[in-house]
């Protein structure tokens, strides 16, 4: 008979207006990794909030069952207590502090007014040679990378002696080889007997680790897929997510037109924000036509956001050199305004630390490239702002009570949604999207890949940054593949292949 480590029955969560949980049931077993899927909005991280005490008892229905035991966690320290640790999608570390102090922060060592510096960075170093990483916990965490520090969260949880490890899309902001290092990290895990429990959108990881696969749909268990009696293919993933066959991930453009130049950029350098003497990006000379998808791909660091934002009004970096031509025409932008008021939006990656307001309202994001579009002599006029809202919510399929709801209280694929109405609203000729769909579902990236189509049905210039590299061959025109900085390689998207695509990086990397 199995040996069910967590039992979690008919688990009802309502929030006003929506009913996010209902009556979901999930059971883990010992030792295994237990996959949960579903679109954004399901309900999924929910559910695991409900489980961590983030959500604490009295605020839900329904019963949690771990080691046989009723819990009633009231706060996440209860549940790390007994061993349950969760790893969010958003990294919960403090950059200026180092690596030991950020795994012990809260769960300090030593006594109650003297923390023991030594036992701190001796059992941090002790965990982080577990994860894999070589690195003197006495190293500020601003001076890892992405992939490292979420090795750090994960010897963070080892610290607090997880014996449920929760990760919450652990690999949305990781390349390639630091998702797949994490992935065998998990498996060996699972070898030492440790339990876990993971959220991803990425379904070809979820069957490579997943031992189990638990469905959610519109806050309600479909099912649960076993590896030992299913087939993990993520075709029946899909299927189960989203209530039918998905036939065709990339919506075919019936008919491309294509037109002249709308955006250029010739020897464009650009150096470091802080390391000035250092160019993130390197004499760099590309353009993008009217009507065309332009796709940039390339590891993690190779300076596509940096490009992306220097074009974009200087928003990020020093030193900024290099010609920028709007439709032939030589412009120079000093600032976001100006590169707004040349019909160039930029939609950012980070989209709850830079591209929306999550204690405001959707009516509220909505307007903000464009305020002289809903207002009057300055005054904002909060009628026209609900009915931009509206027609946006209804354009781009939003999910969501009303405008009123706060951006901070939607799923990750429609704050994505509110981001590109944001946008959109600005009426933009050229819209650079940087990571449009990341740690967001298939049918939500569905529709955003549909309103893509629709922008350059109707005209406009889009430059889609990727790390994903289906998408970016499934949606674009042309491709630029940019390594450290340069153009390594520009492609037609009919020649173009993952393999070509690497190979263009390894080669540069090389040197040749």
């Amino acid at each position: 008979m199995a040996d069910i480590l967590l039992e979690m029955r008919n688990i009802t969560k309502t929030f006003p207006g929506v009913k996010a949980l209902d009556n979901v049931n999930l059971k883990v077993e010992k030792g295994e990794i237990h996959a949960l899927v579903g679109e954004n909005g399901a309900g999924k991280s929910t559910l695991m909030n409900v489980l961590s005490g983030i959500y604490p008892h009295g605020s839900y229905e329904g019963d949690i069952i771990y080691e046989g035991e009723t819990c009633k966690f009231h706060k996440i320290k209860d549940s790390e207590e007994k061993g349950i640790v969760i790893i969010h999608q958003e990294l919960a570390l403090v950059p200026e502090m180092t690596i030991g102090e950020n795994m012990y922060l809260g769960n300090e060592q030593g006594k109650k007014l003297a923390i023991d510096w030594n036992r701190t960075y001796g059992e941090a170093d002790k965990y982080l040679r577990q994860v894999g990483l070589s690195e003197s916990s006495r190293t500020l965490i601003k001076d890892i990378g992405v992939g490292k520090q979420q090795l750090v969260e994960i010897a963070k949880a080892l610290a607090k002696k997880a014996r449920l490890l929760i990760l919450d899309e652990p690999t949305s902001s990781l390349n390639e080889a630091d998702s797949q290092a994490l992935l065998e990290l998990m498996l060996e895990f699972k070898k030492q007997g440790m339990t876990s429990i993971i959220i991803s959108h990425k379904l070809n990881e979820i069957a490579y680790v997943a031992d189990k696969i638990t469905v959610i749909r519109d806050g309600s268990t479909i099912e649960t897929l076993d590896k030992e009696k299913d087939t993990f293919t993520e075709d029946r993933i899909i299927q189960g997510m989203v209530g039918r066959e998905l036939t065709d991930r990339f919506p075919k453009r019936t008919q491309k037109n294509i037109g002249d130049v709308a955006l250029e950029v010739k020897n464009w350098t650009v150096h470091h924000q802080v390391y000035t003497d250092r160019k993130v990006v390197d004499n760099v000379s590309m353009h993008v036509r009217k009507g065309e998808v332009l796709g940039i791909s390339g590891l993690m660091g190779a300076g596509r956001t940096e490009l992306a934002m220097s074009i974009f009004g200087k928003s990020y970096g020093n030193d900024i050199s290099g010609q920028l031509f709007i439709k032939g025409r030589e412009v120079k932008l000093h600032n976001v305004r100006e590169a707004i008021e040349h019909k160039i939006a930029y939609v950012t990656e980070d989209r709850k630390g830079n591209g929306l307001i999550l204690s405001n309202p959707i009516r509220v994001n909505t307007t903000l490239a464009n305020l002289p579009g809903v207002s009057s002599h300055g005054v904002i006029d909060k009628d026209k702002e609900i009915a931009v809202a509206e027609e946006y919510r209804g354009k781009l399929k939003t999910k969501c009570p009303s405008v009123e709801q706060n951006v901070g209280n939607l799923s990750g694929g429609n704050q994505q949604k509110v981001l590109l109405a944001k946008w959109m609203f600005a009426e933009p000729d050229i819209l650079i999207l940087d990571e449009p769909t990341r740690g967001i579902d298939v049918g939500a990236k569905y529709e955003i890949y549909c309103i893509i189509n629709d922008l350059v049905a109707a005209g406009k210039s889009v430059i889609m940054i990727s790390s994903e590299l289906p998408e970016v061959l499934g949606m674009s025109d042309r491709i630029y593949v940019m390594n450290e900085g340069r153009i390594c390689g520009e492609l037609d998207a009919a020649e173009a292949t993952q393999e070509i695509i690497m190979g263009r990086i390894l080669k540069s990397s090389k040197g040749e």
